[in-house]
């Protein structure tokens, strides 16, 4: 029996992570449950899967959490007091599994923590990869760690390599996406974009601040640092595949390629996480290759998604550089989100503060939340001028 931490429990991976977990009681318990706010949520995940630890970010559904535990559980109270306790448990022998799906840089401190602590740890917050790749790979092989992509491109990713010795013979890396919901529109039309629309995904159910990011393909330039870091090879293309059926690709140097297929459900990348190498239950579904009709690929048109070409920028410069790719963009997305600035906006802010940014070298975690504070301050200045 694993103890596991998730990190993001009422999210969609961290709601999916408990439904593989459900599939595979024997396996897994539950020890440490963490969310924002949502705390009715929260509430029915505690009576189901009895976590030892329950934690709030917000005060206000600390609150409301607390009145439910007097009113029926008395004095056993699982509630967690501060953000102190909380990384003293992560750190613990107690959590063997961390699956860190906090999404942004919020959840980038218990990504370190738990790394530090040796554990094995299923990341969905690919921002942590964007901003501190380098350091958690140090990070990760001092304190023998394991860093595990659940995502579905870079598990994917994953599964292709595995068994790869010889990184001599790779020569690219293939992320496929569905093109989002502006696939096919005319990018005259991108300007009056609303926010309903850019959260409307065609194949995934996500957040918003995911959701949007898939719209701009932002996502896609993300993933691709995160890929580089993970993977420790540089040449990474994207291909535009609406079905979302094909996850990622390898490409050797023979030309061959390896696929990695399934139905576009986040429980599978979780269950290879947790189960690898052996595989375990994913309470997913299987193809339906009757209903199947086709398998489409296209390159992307960068005309229409222009943030996937900062990627290869950002890799180029190196240091802070993805550091206020990530910041730029958040704030851009909940301004946007917000109705403050438009949706072509987004990428013109991003490349505006990039533009004007001075890079260098990044060493520690300290230095990259004081450079995504002033990054975010100075993107909040900007829009704000907008």
């Amino acid at each position: 029996m694993k103890n596991i931490a998730i990190l993001g429990s009422t999210g969609s991976v961290g709601r999916s992570s408990l439904e593989v977990i459900r599939s595979n009681r024997e396996s897994y318990k539950v020890e440490l449950l963490v969310a924002n706010s949502n705390f009715e949520l929260l509430i029915e995940q505690y009576e189901e899967f009895q976590p030892r630890y329950i934690y709030l970010e917000s005060q206000e559904a600390r609150d409301s959490f607390n009145e439910y535990i007097h009113a029926t559980k008395g004095d056993k109270n699982p509630l967690l007091k501060d953000d102190i306790e909380l990384e003293q448990i992560i750190a613990s022998s107690s959590i063997e599994i961390v699956v860190a799906a906090i999404v942004g840089i919020a959840g980038l401190k218990s990504v370190f923590i738990a790394a530090e602590s040796g554990k094995h740890i299923l990341l969905a917050n690919k921002e942590s990869y964007v901003v501190a790749g380098e350091i958690l790979n140090e990070i990760s092989k001092e304190a023998g760690s394991t860093i595990f992509p659940i995502d579905s491109e870079h598990s994917a990713l994953h599964q292709c390599l595995s068994g790869v010795t010889d990184k001599e013979s790779v020569s690219r890396l293939i992320l496929t996406g569905s093109g989002g919901p502006f696939l096919n529109k005319d990018i005259k039309d991108l300007k009056s974009v609303t926010p309903d629309e850019a959260v409307a995904h065609p194949v995934w159910n996500m957040g918003p601040k995911i959701s949007v990011d898939s719209s701009t393909m932002m996502n896609k330039c993300l993933e691709i640092i995160e890929a580089r870091w993970l993977f420790d090879i540089e040449d990474i293309d994207v291909v535009i595949h609406p079905e979302g059926i094909v996850h990622s690709l390898v490409e050797f140097t023979d030309y061959s390629l390896l696929a990695q297929l399934s139905v576009p459900d986040m429980k599978i990348p979780i269950a290879y996480g947790l189960g690898y190498p052996s595989k375990i239950e994913s309470a997913s579904k299987q193809i339906d290759f009757d209903s199947l009709k086709s398998l489409t690929f296209k390159s992307p048109d960068i005309q229409k998604f222009p943030a996937l070409g900062l990627a290869e920028y950002c890799i180029e410069q190196g240091g802070n550089s993805s550091i206020i790719l990530n910041a730029a963009n958040e704030e851009c997305v909940d301004a946007f989100l917000e109705g403050k600035i438009g949706y072509l906006d987004i990428f013109s802010i991003i490349s505006e503060i990039l533009d004007k940014s001075d890079f260098h070298a990044v060493k520690e975690i300290d230095e990259i939340f004081e450079q995504d504070k002033i990054t975010r301050e100075q993107t909040i200045k900007t829009v704000n001028s907008y």
